[in-house]
């Protein structure tokens, strides 16, 4: 029998609600699109949208109850009212927080965060029941649903923070209240609503806020390192730990030797030698895994296996996922990293291709818009050129307005296509595709590219690709 997440008792408790009839919810839900039976779905209201209007199609999906706003939303159905349904929701995950035993840990930085996220809620998962947040639920609304969905049984909790306005990680920190806090790394992501980078640090180290006698595990290549270890020791961090090349680094990286499979690391544990293979493409998982690794001793876990462990990551759709699609007489190789992008993801993106060996083909980047980069866009745009020549790309496709700047800097030899959408862009990447090509997707969520992974992993589209359609 499965152990309830949530009671009818223990929600009305947490919350200050009021339950209607006696329920048990093995999970939480905003979206009736991903609910499992038995969940527990919360009627959000949105500028958009106002999740009452979607609670009847909730229960018909097998939700076990619904926290809702308006009693008459239920229809006499199993469920707890309360005023503001997104105060109830953050008082569930502080009351979640406050229940549990697990050893948490709190990831940020500009770039890395999710894939280190989901690196080591992996190898936590393999050593004792693990709460993590799921895909990006970094924000105001996804901290405190990842934080409500803690078992009171975990042994660890795993939850990225984000941000993209200073002020936005403090009062998310603080619900869930970290052993240790994670930086991975500082760029000029969300350049647009920062003057400086240096600002961005200044955000990103507010994650410390919350430690409260913790470890701080930070980034010693990053130049704002003194910065961060020195807010964090301010906010009372019981320890400070460093990751990187950087020769004073406690978690130090020797070598990484990357190829088609992975990254194959040495690495050295103050003083004592590490050996290691990541299963993801891209030298940018040496450093992560690094922070990983730290972030595991710091709680608890076993060292050895967790290295061990980073052999196993599953694929990461939207961060470096590899397909082999059956393309002409032979396949292409499709990198899928086309969730988000900053200047130095794209770097990492485009390093990681050139780290590639086309069999027959060529090197494609498919890329399109950095956003929220505000004046410093076009110049960011139009400096890939040098990413894109050092790395022996052949051919790109860009969509975006933003890589305009790109495009009247580049070869005009090796601009494949160019359009304002990455559906207008769809077709030239379809009938342009050749056998042999290795493919790196990679732009701002908002511009869309997910739409030609999708496209290209389509069976039908490969298919219509081998037949010469």
């Amino acid at each position: 029998m499965t152990t309830p997440l949530w009671t009818s008792r223990d929600a009305a408790t947490a919350t200050g609600g009021t339950a209607t009839i006696d329920w048990s919810a093995t999970g939480i839900s905003i979206d009736t699109r991903s609910l499992e039976k038995g969940d527990l779905f919360i009627a959000l209201a949105g500028p958009n949208f106002n999740g009452h209007d979607f609670v009847d199609a909730a229960f018909q999906a097998g939700a076990a109850a619904a926290l809702v706003a308006r009693k008459e939303s239920l229809k006499e159905r199993p469920g707890l009212v309360s005023d503001d349904t997104l105060e109830a929701m953050r008082a569930l995950g502080a009351a979640a927080r406050a229940r549990t035993g697990a050893k948490i840990a709190a990831i940020t930085g500009s770039v890395g965060k999710t894939g280190t996220k989901e690196a080591l809620a992996h190898i936590l998962c393999a050593q004792g029941l693990t709460g993590y947040s799921k895909n990006s639920l970094n924000n105001h609304l996804g901290v405190p649903l990842s934080a409500a969905r803690l078992p009171a049984s975990a042994a660890f909790g795993v939850f990225e923070i984000g941000m993209n306005h200073a002020g936005e990680i403090t009062p998310l920190v603080s619900l869930v209240r970290p052993h240790v806090a994670v930086v991975t790394a500082i760029a000029s992501a969300h350049r647009e609503f920062f003057d400086t980078v240096e600002d961005i640090a200044r955000a990103k180290g507010e994650i410390f806020s919350g430690i409260d006698g913790g470890t701080a595990i930070i980034n010693r290549d990053t130049e704002f390192f003194p910065l961060l270890s020195g807010m964090a020791q301010d906010a009372g961090a019981g320890a400070v730990v460093s990751f990187g090349r950087h020769e004073d680094s406690d978690m130090r990286l020797i070598e990484c030797r990357s190829d088609v499979t992975g990254n194959a690391i040495e690495a050295r544990w103050r003083g004592d030698a590490l050996s290691y293979h990541v299963e993801q493409p891209g030298v940018h998982w040496a450093s992560n895994s690094l922070a990983v690794l730290a972030a595991a001793d710091a709680m608890g876990a076993n060292l050895e296996k967790a290295a061990a462990d980073l052999a196993t990551i599953p694929a990461l759709r939207g961060r470096g996922a590899v397909d082999v699609i059956p393309w002409g007489e032979g396949t292409i190789r499709l990198i899928d990293d086309s969730y988000n992008a900053s200047p130095e993801s794209m770097s990492a993106a485009l390093k990681t291709l050139g780290h590639m060996q086309p069999e027959g083909g060529r090197r494609v980047a498919i890329i399109g818009d950095m956003l929220e980069l505000g004046d410093t866009s076009r110049t960011a745009h139009a400096e890939l050129k040098d990413h894109i020549e050092k790395n022996d790309v052949d051919t790109v496709y860009l969509a975006g307005t933003e890589m305009n700047a790109l495009a009247e800097v580049l070869d005009s030899d090796r601009v494949a296509a160019t359009a304002e959408t990455a559906e207008a862009l769809l077709p030239a990447v379809l009938s342009g595709l050749r056998t042999g090509d290795v493919i790196t997707v990679k732009a701002s969520n908002g511009t869309g590219l997910g739409r030609i992974v999708a496209a290209l992993t389509d069976p039908e589209t490969s298919i219509r690709a081998t037949n010469g359609d």
